[in-house]
This record gives C-alpha cells, sequence and structure tokens, in this order.
C-alpha cells in the first residue's frame, strides 16, 4: 500500500506531461512560445519582436504526407502576422525545389505550381525563395483557411509531387484577429 501511494503522484506526473506533449507542439524558433491547437491540425505560436514589441503570430499546418527526397519532413504551410496583419504565407516543400521557371516583374524567381482547393484548381506563380521555399499568393491563403481540400503540386529536383493538406477545422475567428484575414472562396 505504502508503495502504491508512492508511486502514484509519479504516474500522475507522467500522464500529465503526455498528455501536454500531445496537444501541442514545441517551438523550432528561440523566442517563440510553444504551439496551440486552434482546430483541426493547424497550430499558432506567438512571439513578440524584441525591438518593436510587434505581437507575431505564425499559423502552421503540415501535410498529410511526405515527398520522396525527405520522409523525416512533412511539408507545410505558415501563415505569418505581425500586429495583426498578415506578413507572408509560405509553402515549404521540406525538400529541394527545381529551379525557378521565369522571373517575376521585378526580376525575382518564380516558380508555376498547380494549387487545388477544395473541387477547383489553377495554376500560381510563385516568389521562389532560397530553394526550399514559395511564397504564396493572398488568394490561395484566404481560399485555403476556408477549405476542407488543399493540395500544391510542385516541381522538386526528384520531379514533380503533391503535397496534401487537411485545412479543415481551423478557428477562423482566430485567424481574423490576428492576421484580419478572411475565407474567401477561389
Amino acid at each position: 500500500m505504502n508503495r502504491l501511494l508512492f508511486v502514484m503522484p509519479f504516474v500522475v506526473i507522467i500522464l500529465t506531461a503526455v498528455a501536454l506533449a500531445q496537444s501541442g507542439a514545441m517551438s523550432p524558433y528561440q523566442g517563440e512560445k510553444d504551439g496551440v491547437s486552434v482546430g483541426g491540425k493547424w497550430m499558432e505560436f506567438q512571439s513578440e519582436d524584441k525591438m518593436t514589441g510587434a505581437k507575431r503570430v505564425r499559423f502552421e499546418l503540415q501535410a498529410d504526407n511526405y515527398l520522396k527526397e525527405d520522409p523525416d519532413y512533412k511539408p507545410r504551410v505558415e501563415l505569418v502576422c505581425s500586429d495583426n496583419k498578415l506578413d507572408r504565407a509560405t509553402f515549404n516543400p521540406g525538400t529541394r525545389l527545381g529551379a525557378p521557371d521565369y522571373p517575376g516583374f521585378w526580376g525575382q524567381p518564380k516558380m508555376q505550381v498547380m494549387v487545388r482547393i477544395d473541387n477547383t484548381h489553377d495554376y500560381k506563380g510563385w516568389n521562389w525563395e532560397r530553394d526550399r521555399v514559395l511564397s504564396m499568393d493572398k488568394g490561395t491563403t484566404r481560399g485555403m483557411i476556408g477549405s476542407t481540400v488543399f493540395k500544391i503540386e510542385v516541381r522538386t529536383r526528384g520531379g514533380r509531387e503533391i503535397a496534401e493538406f487537411s485545412p479543415a477545422g481551423l478557428n477562423l475567428d482566430t485567424v481574423h484577429q490576428s492576421c484580419d484575414l478572411t475565407p474567401k472562396k477561389p
């Protein structure tokens, strides 16, 4: 009986730690709070700019699948907001991208991707950043946050691949408060 009383608090502590670990995600960035779920598969991470004091919020959605070149890293979409405005939306496939397709108006490299939002699909030219990340347009971002199916076909060094996302369940009020962003049908 005495052993049971001695062991029980440790069991409760371990079970509590496991439950907390499953409901959030650790942030990979210094100065950013660990993530909390904001509905569906979306995670929210908060931070503050040390110099300006600007409140920053990052929303992250990981893909349902892995791409061939890196089976240890799921592709992800990130929305970064500062002082209640969308700063940027990016797609990180988790692998090296193929070469850019063409230069943009200001000479920046761009890549054409095919995007599926629910039952519609479209071709988009996204800015190519650091050979691993594509900058998404605001229209696609607004369509994605209100959808149930979201897929991106991208050209990697190994050929064309599709990242599949399940964006349904996102708390749209939280996104509206943090980013002044509302969903829009494509």
